[in-house]
């Protein structure tokens, strides 16, 4: 399918077939592991522990199976467009029902545009999942510039700002005059640069997570509950956030070891689905090694260990010239706060910084993968915020 004939707004269909020999290099690279010792605490506080680690890749090398996966994303329907110099792959999954919101999905890192497998059905189609017609979605679901089978950017500069500018470019090229933006982790960062830039065809945004930061006086003026989740976000801080620095101040060293080791990458990006979903963990006890790995996939297969974790380094280097514009953001918002998620935000924390605040809920499970975790949770909150703005 194509919608246009002009070169520079041609979208393609994009036709995943991984060749076989790609596969058989990641086999034999996973049989040549040379392991490191067992840890010497009996937790995770030195990161993924090398039972888990290696249980996963036995998994990989002897059981995954990865044209599972590449089918499931060719039946879903991806494509590819270039907006500002860069191939940019993109979900596109059109509701049956006629009077269906657009909306556009972000995901973040470790995530791909798997991170919303589960939802997709319901949202497109709810009538088919005991839900109202009339709460349907066409879905947009790219995959962010250096991530998935999108192009990486050769030169500096393509940070928050620029990929809400490219997404909004999307929106339009699709054809869509009215439409959502959704997104959690660099997704809710994407999705409220939007919300700053307030093109005339967003009428709304939702985010379960959320970038900004208390200031100082509403640190002091902390109610226990908020108190709570700054203690939250000093533990991630102090704790949890060393991949962070890591990749926000050297991608390219870390990128070297991504880029070569499958290990390596596979326990990069683990760390992270058991230290921030609500898993006490154990990740395996949310989501299934085949979930895990057809993540990781998305990031061994097209090789963007460095390429994403440059997105990192792309905000560092923002944020030393200020933070973003201190006035509210117009556009109607609505929060997802799940409790697991490492960063959370109060309702007037949010009200403070969105002059709209549409739908404000607190959920009772669920962590930082809140689409992956609690996929009918995740929907219903998706459904309430927007049906304020249909």
């Amino acid at each position: 399918m194509t919608t246009s004939i002009e070169p520079t707004t041609l979208i393609e269909p994009f036709h995943l077939a991984i060749p076989e020999e790609h596969l058989a290099d990641l086999r034999a690279r996973l049989a040549r592991t040379r392991w490191p010792e067992q840890e010497t605490v009996p937790d995770t506080s030195q990161g993924p522990q090398l039972a888990k680690v290696q249980a996963l890749i036995e998994h990989w090398q002897h059981r995954y199976d990865w044209r599972r996966c590449e089918a499931l994303l060719n039946g879903l329907g991806q494509f590819r467009t270039t907006i500002d110099g860069l191939d940019l792959h993109f979900l596109h999954v059109r509701s049956p029902e006629q009077g269906a919101l657009p909306l556009l999905m972000t995901h973040g890192w470790p995530g791909s545009v798997l991170e919303f497998r589960k939802v997709v059905g319901p949202l497109t189609d709810p009538a088919a999942h005991g839900g109202d017609p009339r709460q349907a979605f066409h879905l947009v679901i790219p995959s962010l510039p250096g991530f998935g089978f999108s192009g990486k950017p050769t030169g500096t500069g393509w940070g928050v700002p620029r990929i809400a500018r490219a997404w909004i470019t999307l929106m339009d090229r699709l054809g869509y005059g009215r439409w959502g933006a959704q997104g959690g982790d660099w997704g809710s960062a994407v999705t409220a640069a939007i919300g700053r830039l307030a093109p005339a065809g967003c009428v709304g945004l939702h985010f379960n997570f959320v970038m900004f930061q208390p200031t100082p006086q509403e640190v002091a003026e902390a109610t226990p509950e908020e108190q709570a989740m700054i203690a939250s976000a000093r533990y991630y801080a102090d704790v949890l956030s060393g991949y962070a620095k890591e990749q926000a101040t050297r991608p390219q060293t870390i990128g070297y070891s991504l880029a070569d080791s499958p290990v390596g990458l596979a326990s990069w990006i683990y760390a992270m689905s058991q230290d921030v979903s609500d898993s006490g963990g154990n990740a395996e006890a949310v989501f299934s090694l085949d979930e895990l790995l057809d993540d990781i996939m998305l990031y061994w297969l097209p090789s963007t260990g460095a390429s994403s974790a440059r997105l990192y380094w792309e905000a560092a280097q923002a944020g030393r010239a200020g933070p973003p514009s201190p006035e509210k953001i117009t556009v109607p918002a609505g929060f997802s706060m799940f409790p697991r998620e490492i960063i959370r935000t109060s309702k007037r924390w949010a009200e403070r910084r969105y002059s709209h605040v549409i739908h404000f809920n607190e959920l009772d499970r669920g962590g930082h993968f809140a689409a992956l975790e609690q996929p009918e949770l995740f929907v219903q909150e998706v459904r309430a915020s927007f049906s304020h703005v249909r």
